[in-house]
């Protein structure tokens, strides 16, 4: 998963590839797909949230051993697709990994422009509907904060649209130099670098005190540290000058924005980072909060809580990258377990702060367009990703999930909060594995990438939010695409709202591949 945008899997090779110009392809009749888009407003609620911390009606944690999830206390302002029963799923195809590069002169540039300008043409012609393009934070506002630089974008989505297809922009504040061994890729901005190598605390911690500078870490999203900015003003700063400058795309030719949260762009926590060797498939990861400024915050919710003693670290007995749950006793059932009382504590705290960010976040992401749609009678849907963490999730912990930041376990619904504060936003939940079953899978791990996907189905029914969603390896065989719609469209009907293949490059073209892309798309743009 780690070129797919997300944690890297054991399942299957994950292969990146690189862009060539295609040596030929099958010509096809347009198929073109239109969409009613009416809105309706939904009432959901969610709870109130302080310093990061879920607020419920208990005084304390301690000798108290319900199980919590979101419930309803604060009227939704969501507004929320009409139901996709009996309705097409767009296919998207996410640009190449190495769309863009860095020159001599350390200028962005898109790269293979007329292979590129080829290619479109030819998705086109084979019925895909738009692609994914991310636009990063890194070429962007690359040299000088609030000197952003459209102009490679602007080239880039003109060409799309003159090839007749649709946008779903993923706005991107992290970076993917993992995945080019720190030799290539994007990185965060680089005047950010630069306050990063004064104060390496602005990215999250480990316990070994090894740093993750590909996402700023949460602790800073309230912080002035960058330039007298916090980091929600920086994206919201990006997010507002975005818009405006492409305010004539919207609804017409943009019909998704997906807005970075976290490492990949997904809401999660960089518990298991496979780009420099630390974690391997299938490791349970580590918890990610020993920068300053979360250690502060945990001492701080801890002595509120009458417990100093809980604010000083994370739990000591939760293994490392690599371990297996058995054996790791945070994650079994014993003292000072997930179930303990501290447990219940840490936990709380660890998700809700991961919570907190993606509501200021999208509190801005959702002000903005709303007020383009208010003013353009156009329709975006605003889309947050969420990682797909499926190995050990037959175990009562969920130990994998526990440490990316979701509090999902046997007796817990750790994903009804993070629908219930998308629903709050309008927002959409993406959720990769859409090309997996649990036949796939090592059966020694106790992967469940079907029972993860049946409950993000499940809570996004109950908060009514719409569900779209990408691969996380790289299929072009029959049996996986056939997989892909198997898990895209519901026995009852209903379909994700739309499906981004990952990723466009050469062997998208091969005559093997391409005659069974080429049907799935077919397929998945017709009537349910």
């Amino acid at each position: 998963m780690a070129e797919t945008g997300g944690i890297r899997c054991g399942c299957r090779e994950v292969s990146g590839g690189t862009f060539f110009h295609p040596g030929g392809f099958p010509c096809f009749l347009e198929q073109r797909t239109r969409r009613n888009r009416n809105f309706f407003r939904n009432v959901s609620y969610v709870p109130s949230f302080k310093r990061g911390r879920l607020i419920t009606k208990r005084s304390s944690v301690a000798g108290n051993s319900r199980i919590f999830s979101m419930d309803a206390r604060e009227k939704s302002r969501s507004f929320v697709l009409v139901s996709s029963r009996h309705k097409k799923v767009p296919v998207y195809v996410m640009m190449p990994i190495d769309t863009f590069g860095i020159d001599a002169s350390g200028c962005p540039i898109i790269k293979r422009l007329k292979a590129l300008t080829v290619s479109l043409k030819a998705l086109k012609l084979a019925g895909v509907h738009g692609v994914a393009v991310e636009v990063w934070w890194g070429i962007v506002e690359r040299f000088c904060p609030l000197e952003f630089k459209w102009s490679l974008y602007e080239e880039l989505f003109r060409l799309i649209s003159e090839a007749g297809l649709k946008l779903h922009v993923s706005l991107c504040f992290h970076s993917n130099m993992h995945l080019f061994g720190g030799k290539g890729g994007i990185s965060l901005p680089l005047w950010i670098r630069e306050i990063g190598d004064v104060n390496k605390d602005i990215y999250y911690r480990d316990k070994n005190g090894f740093s993750n500078n590909d996402y700023l870490t949460l602790g800073v999203d309230q912080l002035p540290l960058f330039g007298g900015r916090t980091a929600v003003q920086c994206y919201e700063d990006f997010m507002l000058s975005f818009s405006t400058k492409f305010e004539p795309y919207f609804g017409n030719v943009i019909e998704e924005i997906g807005v970075g949260l976290g490492p990949s762009g997904e809401l999660r926590y960089p518990a298991h980072p496979s780009g420099d060797g630390r974690w391997k498939f299938p490791g349970i990861g580590e918890f990610q909060c020993h920068d300053k400024y979360m250690m502060e915050d945990l001492m701080t919710v801890a002595s509120q809580e009458g417990k100093p003693q809980w604010g000083s670290r994370d739990p000591p007995s939760a293994g490392c990258y690599n371990s297996f749950p058995s054996g790791v006793p945070f994650f079994e059932e014993g003292h000072d377990s997930f179930l303990s009382d501290y447990g219940r504590f840490f936990l709380e705290w660890y998700s809700g702060k991961l919570i907190c960010h993606a509501d200021a976040i999208l509190a801005k992401a959702a002000d903005v367009l709303t007020r383009r749609q208010e003013e353009e009678k156009s329709s975006v849907m605003l889309v947050a990703k969420i990682g797909g963490i499926y190995w050990w999730y037959k175990t009562s912990s969920h130990p994998a999930e526990l440490t990316a930041g979701y509090y999902n376990t046997a007796l817990r619904d750790g994903y009804d909060p993070v629908a219930s504060v998308l629903s709050r936003h309008g927002a959409a939940l993406h959720i990769p594995c859409l090309d997996m079953a649990d036949s796939e899978t090592p059966e020694k791990y106790l992967c469940s990438p079907e029972g993860l996907l049946r409950q993000i189905h499940d809570v996004s029914k109950k908060r009514t939010i719409q569900v779209t969603g990408r691969n996380t390896s790289e299929r072009f065989d029959q049996m996986g695409l056939r997989q892909i719609r198997e898990n895209c469209v519901q026995p009852n009907g209903e379909t994700v709202r739309s499906f981004t293949f990952f990723r466009l490059n050469e062997k998208i073209f091969r005559v093997e591949n391409w005659n069974n892309f080429v049907p799935f798309i077919r397929q998945m743009s017709a009537d349910v």
